[in-house]
């Protein structure tokens, strides 16, 4: 199965034993082309897991800490060939992740996130409220992972209204005029999760808004949200009873692997879809951890071609709650973030990565 079919079916529809085989070629695929094509790439494949191009199972594929990217020019492609840069937010001071993209991957990526918001919001375009300010974009060449996120979301909305001023105050009059111009019909709310909670739930309009009609995605933020004792449950409860939302949809995804989002089912825990997956890897040895044992999150995905994000370790923690077994029938396993790593646990991997990398 090619990675274009993969793409064509509906996106949680295929059972570990028809989907292992198919992401597994193509994963391999993926992993001797940055071999190729990625220097760096490559000397961490050799040096840090000796790795000379055999790869049989998910689990054998060499992993990148996504702190990579902050620290390295990745890119499996020419710079003749770099249609877009993504950078990740970041604080002030922070470095950012950097990820660079070919008009294929940049292809490839808007193709999967139709497939898994699709699934959620149907096929129709939906009048969309973006929690957020029109400044976020204003640099075409270089997008942020909120840039990027909602120009990813903008193609599944219409009449794209920004809520939020450049001094992110709530604009009630652009809000109350949508709303009115939507009256009774469902609309598509966007915003990174720490950004609603800040600045919409936070915010005191003159009068009250009723947002029942509308379907809430949103991501992102999820440290700042826990830092003030804010979880999901917490989340959603106050929204709900602030504007009615009834309708919300986490997912948890990374600038480094746009377009492999992981999308909330009904009952809380995180979807992979057909052309990604999920490894559990604990921080001590990285060994691949059972369902039930919380550890690294490491995610893959079938589609960066452009650079080499197909097999990331990130800096959570999460844990695998089962797979083939959703509530509302969706395939292929899914997991729950528990929170951030601590530092102690991300150094060997970091350490390793760096070290071995600049020993080259």
């Amino acid at each position: 199965m090619t990675r274009d079919n993969l793409l064509q079916l509906p996106p949680y529809d295929l059972a570990r034993k028809e989907k292992q085989p198919a992401l597994m070629a193509i994963l391999k695929q993926l992993h001797l082309h940055h071999r190729s094509l990625c220097p760096s790439y490559r000397e961490i494949c050799e040096r840090v897991f000796g790795s000379h191009g055999e790869v049989e199972t998910i689990g054998d594929l060499p992993f990148l800490p996504v702190s990579a990217f902050k620290n390295h020019r990745l890119l499996s492609m020419s710079e003749e060939s770099v249609y877009k840069v993504l950078t990740s937010s970041g604080t002030t001071g922070q470095q950012v992740s950097r990820v660079y993209l070919d008009t294929a991957t940049a292809r490839l990526q808007s193709a999967a996130l139709a497939r898994i918001m699709t699934h959620v919001l149907g096929p129709a375009r939906l009048p969309m409220l973006i929690i957020d300010s029109r400044s976020v974009l204003s640099n075409r060449s270089s997008y942020s992972a909120r840039g990027a996120g909602i120009l990813g979301l903008s193609i599944f909305g219409k009449d794209h209204t920004y809520v939020l001023d450049e001094d992110f105050n709530l604009d009630e009059k652009a809000l109350n005029d949508f709303l009115e111009r939507h009256r009774g019909r469902k609309v598509l709310i966007f915003g990174f999760t720490f950004m609603i909670w800040q600045y919409l739930h936070h915010a005191r309009p003159s009068g009250s808004i009723d947002l029942g009609d509308s379907v809430l995605i949103h991501s992102g933020g999820w440290k700042k949200l826990n830092d003030l004792a804010v979880d999901n449950t917490t989340f959603r409860t106050e929204l709900q009873s602030r504007f009615n939302l009834r309708s919300i949809y986490n997912f948890y995804g990374m600038v480094e692997q746009v377009g492999s989002v992981f999308m909330e089912n009904s009952a809380g825990s995180l979807q992979c879809p057909n052309f990604a997956d999920v490894i559990i890897r604990d921080p001590e040895d990285f060994s691949i951890l059972p369902r039930g044992r919380p550890g690294l999150v490491q995610v893959v995905s079938a589609l960066p071609m452009s650079y080499p994000g197909h097999s990331l370790l990130t800096e959570d923690i999460g844990v695998l709650e089962g797979e083939d077994d959703s509530p509302e029938g969706w395939m292929g396993k899914h997991f729950r973030i528990l929170g951030r790593a601590k530092k102690a646990e991300l150094r060997g991997c970091s350490d390793t990565f760096k070290n071995n990398h600049q020993a080259a």
